[in-house]
């Protein structure tokens, strides 16, 4: 397994906590369906999709999850951004600095949770850790950058 499988995988495990807290809020608030909106699923969401089970989420029943791909092509995410929020979803979970700045640009109100950053307050993602601000929240690996141009993309 990779640096890069592992922090993935570990960022999804904390991250699942961060979207099913506002999810459990929103479900007791009323009974319809949640969509999340995934950009480029890999197999660092599992753990996500299994943290949301635990959490009472099931797909096809009060869970719908949009996948949408870049083709694994930076220049892509912002449309695979746009398709999420045109939907429209309810939360858009993104993996790394470039995908994080796609849904940024697409939406200033659906929550954004990023997972596997570096440095969130460097890229310019967020203003504080303790208060990201706007609409972006999740987690950071708080080390080095996971590339030379300060993305995992």
């Amino acid at each position: 397994m990779s640096r890069r499988e592992f922090l993935g995988i570990l960022g999804c495990a904390v991250t699942w906590r961060a979207v099913t807290w506002p999810l459990s809020a929103q479900a007791q608030r009323s009974a319809k369906l949640v969509r999340i909106g995934i950009i480029d699923d890999a197999p660092i969401w599992d753990n996500f999709r299994q943290g949301l089970r635990e959490a009472g989420y099931i797909e096809g029943q009060n869970l719908a999850i949009e996948y949408r791909s870049a083709e694994g092509q930076p220049d892509r995410l912002a449309v695979a951004a746009q398709e999420l929020v045109g939907l429209p979803v309810d939360i858009i979970a993104v993996s790394g600095t470039v995908a994080t700045r796609a849904a940024q640009q697409a939406t200033t109100t659906i929550p954004i949770v990023m997972i596997a950053i570096g440095d969130p307050i460097r890229a310019g993602l967020v203003s504080s850790l303790a208060r990201p601000g706007a609409n972006t929240t999740g987690n950071t690996i708080l080390g080095a950058e996971m590339s030379a141009n300060g993305s995992n993309y």
